[in-house]
């Protein structure tokens, strides 16, 4: 018999009944009914209950055993009485009656209860991390994310992709955050970067002729934690094909979302193909470049409108360049004043300057601007919107900026009062036509606004004939029930383009040839058209483990300062190490 085990703590069923089998495992539970003892022992496969009767030879000893202990127990498969079978455990109609037990590891008293999914301090299960990760619950998103893992694998293979290794130790570029840095030991002076994303080399093994490329890539950026955003590193699904255009892109990207999410889950998934949404479209219907499409309730300009009113406020904003947003929200008019009220202390606290609403009833209309409109406006208001009895109007005038941002913060906060998300659906989009550049108001400067490297619409005389921030580029994100999974782009394979884009970006050809060398060489020597994306793993699991917080689809995250509590980083390292490595640690000035 194999010294550990016969079975795993999932496998045993009815037809196992009689047979003498070995299990090892941890001590999930303990407890004593009258005498008898029973322990349920845990693998990573599933549970099996244990039976110490008091003419056991190994009694005593099972009654000493604290939980978490690992142990070899070997006995003889029973069938459970009818009343005590289990239909919530796999194993719940079996039992094993124990003659023999080995303890192979004793536990301490532990911090937190493992069998028990109570609330603990997030920093006690980060610094305990091992032990939080045998908990049911964590337990089985970890194991989640490597079937899903394995199963993008197999997917992109089957499509043909090849999977490659980009380089950990290289060099510094502008992804949009900041990198790790490491220094060089044989360079002084000198200093790699962690890849904020394999986003050149990907493109180089394009123009190296690899048609059609993968790899889950670690990434590094140096950036604060978000619910959906893990500190220091992450991994995602990198993704770069040959001769292909935006739309060639998105089937690749939807057949595998579609299999990927019908594989890990019985919800109702959008099918392909998935919407199109320009982004200033989405600006202005969804107040966001990430919607959530699981609802409706889009928002709509009314600007034209009030640009004639007789309500000053509203005039006055659109005759200065504003714009008055209105979100129409069905059957909320038998909701108290405070209702009201609330949304627009909402508004306020999310920086805006306030809410006006207008309520239709069957007895008429009220609100708070119900007295300043005439008839005759408000009844247009109603033609524009579609407003019915039972309707309210909730209207933000402000910046277009501003009041689109306001205007989608309070969907989003209407979606969670009214529980107006279909519930059991992935709503994919792809969100498409981003701006090539941005305007930086600090520094006064154009900025690229989504990726470098992408084509602009119209290639290189969109770049020399329209006004910068008119120019579009083929970039693009996919984004599902409101969080983005990924951005991408058709990639710019051309040298003159790249230099002009990098030009109106305020870097100059020298700084291109220095930061970008290896690109542009390449690019001389003939660069297929390509494009690529890369959706977060993290992400992914997120949806289909149904978990907001990123934390918890991590097996070793950090926390939300950026430290390891589990292993102590980041800490500092010895004198000599900073002498191998040239480098003086300046002293904090920090109070």
């Amino acid at each position: 018999m194999h010294p550990y085990r016969t079975h795993t703590c999932g496998q045993l069923r009815p037809l196992h009944a009689g047979a003498t089998v070995r299990l090892s495992g941890w001590v999930h539970r303990k407890r004593d009914h009258g005498g008898v003892l029973f322990a349920d022992l845990r693998d990573h496969y599933g549970l099996t209950q244990v039976v110490f009767t008091p003419d056991s030879p190994c009694y005593q000893e099972a009654g000493r055993l604290n939980r978490e202990s690992v142990v070899t127990v070997t006995g003889q498969v029973r069938l459970r009485p009818g009343e005590a079978v289990n239909e919530e455990m796999e194993t719940g109609q079996i039992e094993v009656h124990a003659g023999e037990l080995a303890l192979l590891s004793a536990a301490g008293p532990l911090p937190f209860a493992v069998a028990e999914e109570q609330p603990v301090a997030e920093a006690l299960r980060l610094q305990y991390r091992f032990l939080d990760l045998r908990r049911t619950q964590l337990h089985r998103r970890i194991s989640l994310r490597s079937a899903v893992i394995s199963s993008i694998r197999r997917r992109m293979v089957e499509m043909g992709f090849c999977e490659f290794q980009t380089p950990i130790l290289t060099s510094s570029s502008p992804e949009g955050a900041r990198d790790f840095l490491v220094p060089s030991r044989l360079h002084p002076g000198q200093f790699y970067a962690l890849p904020q994303a394999p986003q050149q080399f990907k493109q180089l093994l394009m123009v190296a002729g690899f048609d059609r490329y993968f790899q889950i890539a670690p990434c590094f950026r140096d950036e604060d934690a978000r619910a959906d955003r893990s500190p220091g590193e992450f991994y995602q699904l990198d993704v770069e094909m040959s001769f292909v255009d935006q739309e060639e892109v998105f089937g690749v990207m939807e057949e595998l979302f579609c299999g990927l999410f019908g594989e890990f889950s019985d919800w109702e998934i959008t099918p392909p193909p998935f919407p199109r949404i320009p982004y200033a479209e989405a600006l202005r219907r969804f107040g966001t470049d990430k919607p959530d499409l699981r609802f409706g309730l889009e928002i709509e300009d009314v600007s034209a409108f009030f640009a004639g009113s007789q309500f000053r406020i509203f005039r006055k904003t659109v005759e200065e360049g504003g714009v008055v947003r209105v979100l129409c929200v069905p059957e909320v008019v038998d909701k108290p004043r405070s209702f009201f009220d609330n949304l627009e202390r909402f508004v306020r606290a999310e920086g805006g300057k306030g809410m006006a609403y207008l309520l239709f009833k069957e007895e008429g209309v009220e609100g708070s601007i119900a007295g300043v409109l005439g008839r005759g406006e408000i009844e247009g208001l109603q033609g524009l919107t579609g407003a019915q009895a039972g309707s309210a109007l909730l209207f933000i005038a402000d910046e277009e900026a501003k009041a689109g941002k306001l205007a989608g913060a309070l969907r989003l906060h209407l979606a969670d009062l009214l529980d107006l998300r279909q519930p059991r659906a992935y709503r994919f989009c792809w969100i498409v036509d981003f701006p090539m550049y941005g305007w930086n108001s600090e520094r006064q400067c154009l900025e690229f606004s989504h990726n470098p490297f992408s084509m602009p619409q119209g290639g290189l005389e969109a770049l020399e004939r329209q006004p910068p921030l008119e120019i579009l580029a083929y970039q693009y994100d996919i984004v599902c029930n409101g969080l983005e999974l990924s951005s991408g782009a058709i990639r710019n394979h051309r040298p003159e383009i790249m230099y002009r884009a990098f030009e109106l970006a305020g870097y100059s050809k020298a700084v291109v040839d220095e930061r970008f060398g290896g690109m542009i060489r390449a690019f001389q020597y003939g660069a297929p058209p390509h494009g690529g994306i890369a959706p977060g793993i993290d992400r992914m699991v997120m949806l289909l483990a149904e978990e907001p917080n990123i934390r918890e689809v991590i097996a070793f995250p950090l926390n939300q300062n950026g430290q390891d509590l589990l292993m102590g980083a980041p800490g500092s390292v010895s004198r000599a190490q900073l002498d191998e490595l040239h480098i003086q640690v300046k002293p904090s000035t920090a109070t």
